[in-house]
């Protein structure tokens, strides 16, 4: 890929342009599907992007104890992470536009720098109720990311590739992987909703405990910076669950982004229903939720495609 190529992937498709107007769609659909589960009508299709605007154009107020530099710097890795992991995730074809050996753990380390920077900068607000969101926040990270990284193993030893493309490539060429890995289907979705910190896994952010917890105490810029990013992470964990359990973009273009975007969609319906239907777990009942439920159930998973791989290489 010469760098023009890359330059306009990176801005462009399936970069900061097609993510941020992504991340809106996303957020509306969501909005959307949760409004009709309440029987409200739900936002118009721009409000995700007026919201935003309106949030850029607001005063930008930060407490004189806060370290006003590390915030900065969080918003803006909290958006780029999740832009460059989208950069090695099949979209419109079955091998994204910058695929290697190995881009899978590339992938789940970028999807992580979002905790991490809504954590410090929480804890570097100067807030009470920022520092609490922020230490709500890094324990419920415990508490998924082992589950979900079992989860995400296990297409990777089916297919015999840490390769994001090859999986998609796997999958697409032997249809009986799909239900197979049907556990991890499960498991990754319950996992990315509480990566996405949404509800039944809102205690780092709940509104009725610590306000807003670790953005409390953002407003205008940085504020509308963390709420693009968890939008870009909701896109890109919805594409990687696509990609890795449903087949990702099958079919022969320009069909396969049509698939895929059916795909993408589905697995926000699924979050958004889960969102409306479940009420807020404690910590203490989201760590025993996912040690108890989801590390067996995603070790069982693994267990499955272990003992299938050798069948089949046998």
């Amino acid at each position: 890929m010469n760098a023009l190529n890359q330059i306009f992937a990176l801005l462009v498709f399936p970069g900061l342009v097609f993510c941020v107007l992504a991340g809106f769609l996303v957020e509306w659909v969501d909005r959307k599907i949760y409004a009709r589960l309440q029987n409200r009508i739900g936002p118009p299709w721009y409000q995700p992007a007026v919201d935003f605007l309106k949030l850029l154009a607001k005063e930008d107020l930060l407490p004189g104890s806060a370290d006003a530099r590390m915030t900065n710097v969080m918003a803006v890795v909290a958006v780029a992470s999740p832009v460059a992991a989208m950069l090695y995730l099949p979209l419109s074809r079955a091998t994204s536009v910058m695929p290697f050996d190995g881009d899978l753990i590339v992938v789940v380390f970028f999807l992580t720098i979002p905790t991490v920077a809504l954590f410090l900068s929480g804890w570097y607000s100067a807030s009470p109720f920022g520092i609490v969101g922020a230490v709500r926040t890094a324990r419920q990270y415990l508490a998924y990311e082992i589950p979900l990284t079992l989860s995400l193993i296990a297409p990777a030893v089916l297919a015999g590739t840490w390769s994001v493309s090859g999986i998609v490539a796997f999958c697409q060429s032997r249809p009986w992987a799909v239900p197979v890995l049907f556990i991890g289907l499960l498991t990754s979705l319950v996992t990315l909703q509480g990566k996405l910190e949404r509800v039944p896994f809102d205690a780092p952010e709940a509104e009725t405990e610590v306000v807003a917890g670790s953005v409390t105490e953002l407003s205008g810029r940085r504020l509308a910076m963390f709420r693009l990013a968890m939008d870009i992470e909701m896109v890109a964990g919805a594409v990687l669950v696509a990609d890795l359990f449903l087949a990702g973009p099958s079919g022969r273009f320009p069909a396969s982004p049509v698939v895929m975007a059916a795909k993408v969609l589905a697995v926000v319906f699924v979050l958004a229903c889960t969102r409306a239907i479940m009420a807020r777990l404690r910590m203490g009942q989201v760590i025993e939720f996912c040690w108890r439920v989801l590390v067996p159930a995603a070790a069982v998973q693994a267990c499955v495609v272990f003992v299938l791989r050798e069948m089949v290489t046998v």
